[in-house]
């Protein structure tokens, strides 16, 4: 690695942290899964977000065979679940986001999963 390379560090961490914890106290508790959509902005928020799982997996994989940074693996973890609160932010219009109901069926009819 050369000497002046960027580098994530453990405070890079921590302030991404800080700003996830910032960013919840604005929003009410989750009680369901949030499905994806609810305005351009919340989509595009979450193809950030499964584009940094991605990376997250590819650089776990790599520390397999070759040193990475545990802070790397750290920060887009943090990263992943920042961009989720982002998009659930009230910069989103969050009173458009759609939570998964597992007994509605998509008409909005309450679904008898019991057989």
């Amino acid at each position: 690695m050369h000497p002046q390379q960027a580098r994530v560090t453990d405070a890079d961490v921590a302030q991404l942290e800080s700003e996830i914890d910032r960013m919840n106290t604005e929003l009410p508790p989750l009680r369901s899964f949030v499905l994806p959509g609810g305005g351009r902005l919340n989509a595009e928020l979450n193809i950030c977000r499964t584009v940094c799982r991605r990376a997250e997996r590819a650089t776990v994989a790599l520390g397999r065979v070759e040193s990475v940074p545990p802070e790397a693996i750290r920060y887009l973890n943090r990263l992943s679940d920042a961009l989720f609160v982002f998009g659930d932010g009230p910069a989103t219009s969050r009173a458009r986001r759609t939570l998964w109901e597992p007994n509605q069926s998509s008409s909005g009819l309450t679904v008898d999963n019991r057989g």
